[in-house]
């Protein structure tokens, strides 16, 4: 009867997680910063693990792993003929434990190039679908930082310890 009681406790609380996390069908998985507030600031406070955090702590760590993805957008733009060039965001990554990604939220920074950021909007939806992130983590985490393409980054090989 315990197991059953326990059970279902465990099953009512993940059920809280997911609403108290914002998270429903319509909302979108990209979108700009100032759109959807309340879920956002939902996921926010949910996803509040840095990617420092599960960078074991290392700037050098976070910053490449971080340039790396940066770095693997614009290959992907490139792969599907969308020009980054000249865009520069701020830019909130969420990332689920096994490091898929869950919402990227951004702004146009006002010196970026002038775009249709709906465009801008459907490419992030588009590379969330497929892309893996290289971090793992024991629950969800996020980086709120600045983007510009082109990026001149290499991919992040971490030093040995």
């Amino acid at each position: 009867m315990q197991n059953k009681h326990t059970f279902l406790l465990l099953f009512i609380l993940q059920i809280i997680s997911i609403v108290s996390y914002g998270q429903s069908d319509d909302l979108p998985t990209c979108f700009m910063i100032g759109e959807h507030e309340k879920e956002y600031e939902k996921i926010v406070s949910h996803c509040n693990t840095m990617l420092l955090s599960v960078s074991d702590n290392s700037m050098e760590n976070a910053y490449g792993h971080w340039t790396t993805m940066l770095k693997d957008m614009e290959s992907y733009s490139d792969e599907i003929g969308y020009d980054l060039k000249g865009i520069k965001v701020w830019i909130n990554v969420f990332w689920e434990e096994d490091g898929s990604i869950v919402n990227i939220v951004y702004y146009p920074k006002p010196n970026s190039r002038n775009t249709d950021f709906s465009k801008l909007t459907n490419f992030f939806t588009s590379f969330i679908d497929r892309y893996q992130f290289e971090v793992k983590g024991n629950k969800c985490f996020s980086h709120y930082g600045s983007a510009s393409w082109p990026t001149f980054a290499q991919r992040y090989v971490p030093q040995e310890k």
